[in-house]
């Protein structure tokens, strides 16, 4: 009997990756009441809740001259406006699938190009090496497979690629020049959410003044680890696309 089924294309692929489990769909549904509490609560700091959820995609808005508060007249504003929505939604679908694909089993199947585990020899000798040396192997072999999807991928190592720039921008106009201005807002948005609370922590409001030179090195330090947990979730979201298309159909 022939196959009439078509592939499956990338819009099809990204909601079935944003609505196909429990924490996907409860992240949209957080998504969609920080909507309606924007709404509600205008003046609130509740206000900028979808730009956060979305984020570091949400961001790239902020560096575009077109988007809410577009002068022009009234098609020009409506068409900024559309657009601002239209992207705010496709950001908030990807970072849904971005999670949902922390669920998909396939995605946490061992990844191509790994090694099969070795049969078991008999005997106490080589028995005794094995469990005394698998503690420390599984561990890393572990590690490795939890950081493998940050890497393995174009979408998730040119994501890093921006990181490690802003990062980089930072650290130099921190150090280096006799006024950074604004150059933190880079690294902040390139590895938001989380970033947010690297900024908290690294704030020297608290601090002595002496100690003051450690903010940029520790907000660095929370901001690459910010963007290796999004390099790591982008990096399984190509994955769960890949497995996906590659998947034969029925």
């Amino acid at each position: 009997m022939p196959n009439n089924s078509r592939p499956r294309g990338f819009p099809h692929r990204l909601l079935a990756l944003a609505t196909g489990n429990w924490l996907a769909r409860g992240y949209l549904a957080a998504f969609a009441l920080s909507v309606v509490a924007m709404f509600l609560f205008p003046e609130s700091g509740v206000a900028p809740g979808p730009l956060l959820l979305t984020a570091p995609l949400s961001f790239l808005t902020m560096v575009l001259p077109f988007g809410p508060g577009t002068g022009g007249g009234g098609v020009v504003e409506v068409s900024a406006i559309g657009f601002w929505v239209a992207w705010l939604l496709l950001c908030a679908f990807v970072n849904a699938a971005a999670l949902g694909a922390l669920l998909t089993r396939s995605v946490n199947a061992a990844s191509p190009g790994s090694r099969a585990p070795l049969p078991r020899v008999p005997g106490s000798s080589e028995r005794g090496a094995t469990d005394t040396a698998r503690p420390a192997s599984s561990g890393s072999r572990r590690t490795r497979a939890l950081l493998a999807p940050a890497v393995d991928n174009w979408l998730a190592r040119g994501y890093l690629a921006v990181v490690a720039a802003s990062l980089g921008f930072f650290l130099v106009a921190a150090y280096l020049l006799p006024d950074p201005g604004f150059a933190g807002i880079w690294p902040l948005m390139t590895t938001a959410p989380l970033s947010i609370v690297a900024l908290m922590v690294a704030s020297p409001a608290e601090w002595a003044s002496s100690l003051v030179w450690l903010s940029p090195l520790l907000f660095s330090a929370g901001a690459a680890l910010s963007g290796l947990f999004n390099a790591v979730l982008l990096g399984r979201f190509a994955r769960a696309l890949r497995m996906r298309e590659a998947r034969p159909a029925a």
